[in-house]
Order: structure tokens, then sequence, then C-alpha cells
């Protein structure tokens, strides 16, 4: 009964991001390459835990508060027809900058960069944005690296050090830099205070219209149901500036509800298979205990 339960949670979980290109798939061709980050890196620890769940959708509240961000995923994002479509693709991106060979970084950052030409306008406070502009992409890289740290810090399987997190955000800024992100805090400390305080955030009908979305998205109503403490635990993050600009605010047990909603979720799931494959690719040795889902069949049959 408890394997049953288990691979119910994992089966309803990967479901998720079946919608798309699926990550690391040729990733064994590249074997020795330790990819941008490597072994040894934080990330790969940090970005393997089921924080990361909290820390994506944490990322995705905050980055809403900048008015010419949420603009531009308001006016060329179809992330309402097609919301679990574009889950998949950025969590394909995630996972090969982190996890990738270095050809699957580059051609990961190069999809992104493409993607983002179009990606110009106006916001409703007639202000110009474009997604490639050094700025609206720091914005954007910066929220996600603080909300992976913040989630991982608050839920994550074991706090970092001091000296670890800012390794952390070190090691993301070089995949920022891949992507023409500027500026790019290298401290934890500094990142926190560049994203809670930054000057552009400001209410908007943009954000609005996302946070509606991201309070109830068209999930199934099992996959709703764990979604939701995972969303209480994300707002409990959020510093209370910007959970003033969102309009949104924990309850008093919506850290505890959270944190008991990622443990089991690590309990079901183990540590992330993209973190597993990375290891098998590069040659590291591979933790005992540490992954529970089984490699695909055609990452196992290596030299």
């Amino acid at each position: 009964m408890i394997d049953l339960l288990r691979d119910k949670i994992v089966g309803s979980t990967t479901s998720l991001f079946s919608h798309g290109p699926q990550a690391l798939e040729h990733t064994l061709d590249h074997m020795g390459d330790p990819g941008l980050l490597g072994p040894d890196s934080v990330s790969w620890r940090v970005i393997g835990d089921t924080s990361a769940f909290v820390g994506g959708i944490r990322a995705l509240l905050i980055q809403t508060a900048h008015p010419e961000v949420s603009a531009g995923v308001e006016q060329h994002s179809r992330y309402r027809d097609d919301p679990l479509g574009r889950l998949s693709r950025t969590s394909v991106y995630v996972t090969e900058t982190t996890y990738g060979s270095m050809p699957e970084v580059e051609a990961a950052v190069q999809a992104v960069r493409t993607a983002h030409v179009p990606v110009k306008g106006r916001s409703e406070r007639d202000k110009a944005y474009s997604a490639s502009n050094p700025g609206m992409a720091a914005w954007v890289h910066n929220v996600l690296t603080d909300s992976f740290l913040a989630a991982y810090q608050a839920y994550g399987a074991s706090k970092l050090t001091p000296e670890d997190a800012d390794r952390f955000v070190e090691e993301q800024t070089r995949i920022g830099a891949l992507l023409g992100a500027s500026p790019m805090p290298t401290t934890a400390a500094e990142l926190a205070a560049w994203v809670s305080e930054h000057p552009a955030l400001a209410r908007s009908q943009a954000e609005h219209n996302a946070i509606k979305f991201l309070r109830r998205p068209p999930l199934s109503v099992p996959v709703q149901l764990g979604y939701q403490p995972l969303l209480q635990a994300a707002v409990a993050t959020v510093p209370e500036r910007i959970r003033e600009i969102i309009g949104m605010k924990p309850s008093p047990v919506s850290a505890c509800i959270g944190g008991t909603a990622v443990t089991a979720l690590r309990w079901a799931l183990g540590y992330s298979p993209a973190w597993h494959v990375a290891l098998v690719r590069s040659g590291a040795p591979i933790p005992p205990g540490l992954f529970r889902q089984p490699l695909r069949a055609s990452t196992v049959t290596v030299p």
C-alpha cells in the first residue's frame, strides 16, 4: 500500500511536466561533461530537492510584482490556455541549465533568448518593455535564484550555511550571464535585498490577472489539493512589501502545512532524477538512498 501511494504521487507530479519537451533526453551522449555547474555545486543539491516546487511557485508570485514583466507575460504568453505546457517549458529550461551538459545548457539558453526577441511592448503605466532588456532579464533570473534559495532554507532537507548560500547565488549568476541579465548580486543577502527593495515594483492589472490565475490554476482536484499547501508555503516566504503588492497573506499555519507537504513529496519522490542522471553522465559517485525514481531505460545502459 505504501508503494502504491508513492507511485500515485510520483505519477500525479510527473504528469504535470509531461506537456512539452523532456529535459536531458540525450544527456548521456555527453559522457564526462560536468555541465556549467558540476556535481560539487550547491545548485545541484538545492534544485534537486522537493522544496524547489515551492521555489518555482514563489518565483511566479514575486515576478508578477514588476508591471513591465507582467505586461510581457499578459500580452505575449499563452499561460491561461496552456499552463502545463508553459510549466513544462520552464522546467526544461531550469533543469537543462542546472544539470545539463554544456551543449544542453547552451541550447536551453539560446531557446529562451530566441523566444524573448519578439516580447516587447508597453505596460499599462506606459513604460516600454523588452524581454531581452538586461534589467528585465535580471528581474526574472534573480527572483528565480532568490526563490529557490528561500524555499530551500525554509523547507529543504537541511539548511545551507551562509557560505553555501552565497555559493549558490554565485553559481546561478553563471546562468544569468549567459542570458545577458544585469545586474546580478553575488551574495544571498545582497540578492534578497535587491529583490525586496526593487524600485520598479507596483500593482498592475496584469499582476492582478496573474495572481488570480496562480491562486487556483486549472488543475485536477487531486493535484489542486497538493498544490494549495505548496502555494501557501510559497506565500509564507514572500517579503512583506511584495505580499502587499500582490495582495496575498499567509495564514498562521501556512509554513507548517507547506513544510509537511514538501516533506511528504520528498518521501514519495526522493530527489530529482535529473540530478541522478547528471551524476551518471559526469561520472560522479551516486549517494546511496538519495534517489527513488528509476532512471529511464535509455539512461541506464551506459558504458
